[in-house]
């Protein structure tokens, strides 16, 4: 497959379903200006799991230097979710570490808004992990990377991982893991970055209550009023209520 050809081919039939419309509701979802073509994301990946079904015999290689040549050439919001999906059925067999370099590229390359994060984060990272939960720890790196979505990516990136069963394995992302990367990040500059510290708090207390409790009541002090209201949303509301009586007066 010539995969430069495979690229323009993919991007022509995405810019072909794109809606004026769609695109300038597509806005609303984002504070800053971005460039949409007003393809919904289901038919976005349709075109991607089209493309692959009819190439049965295309490696994961393949796929992976397919997605960097759409990626290269992405000027929209839709091709960069494009270049994603055509990795989702490879990740979690097809590709070891090169997948997960490039991921930490991506987002410090190609992803600028939150959807872009997320999107490669629980469609692309969390089958990928589930595969090499090994893996997992490396992203600890990406709490100090320039990127803000690779810093916020360091966070949702685990979010599913706090306890998964994998098989007939128990998975239990450590403690010391969420608190570290919140402590480090709970006061970043960046909003998106901050709201990604209070979903993986929100998650984890959802196992650990007690624990996370306790550090909210340690570190509220430092954390924005949006970080804090998410992390305890989902405790009992005794624990909620004493909690938010702290907020109100560190926030006011």
């Amino acid at each position: 497959m010539d995969v430069a050809v495979a690229a323009g081919d993919l991007l022509a039939s995405l810019a072909a379903r794109g809606d004026a419309d769609r695109a300038a509701r597509t806005q609303r979802y984002f504070p800053q200006e971005i460039r949409a073509l007003g393809v919904s994301n289901a038919s976005v990946a349709e075109l991607a799991y089209d493309h692959l079904r009819e190439r049965p015999d295309i490696s994961p290689v393949t796929c992976l230097a397919l997605t960097e040549e759409v990626l290269s050439r992405a000027a929209h919001h839709e091709e960069v979710l494009l270049g994603f999906a055509l990795l989702h059925k490879v990740a979690r067999a097809g590709l070891g570490d090169e997948l997960l370099d490039r991921c930490e590229y991506w987002l410090e390359t190609y992803v600028c808004n939150w959807a872009q994060c997320d999107d490669l984060c629980l469609k692309l990272l969390y089958p990928f992990f589930r595969g090499h939960l090994d893996r997992i720890p490396r992203t600890r790196r990406w709490v100090a990377s320039r990127s803000p979505w690779a810093r916020r990516a360091a966070n949702v990136a685990v979010v599913k991982f706090v306890r998964r069963t994998v098989g007939r394995t128990v998975f239990e992302l450590p403690l010391s893991h969420v608190f570290d990367n919140c402590v480090r990040l709970m006061d970043d500059g960046d909003v998106y970055v901050r709201k990604g510290c209070g979903w993986l708090l929100k998650v984890t207390a959802e196992v650990h209550q007690d624990e996370v409790a306790a550090f909210l009541s340690t570190w509220h002090t430092r954390m924005a009023r949006d970080t804090f209201r998410y992390a305890v949303e989902n405790m009992d509301p005794e624990t909620r209520a004493s909690l938010m009586a702290l907020g109100k007066r560190t926030h006011g």
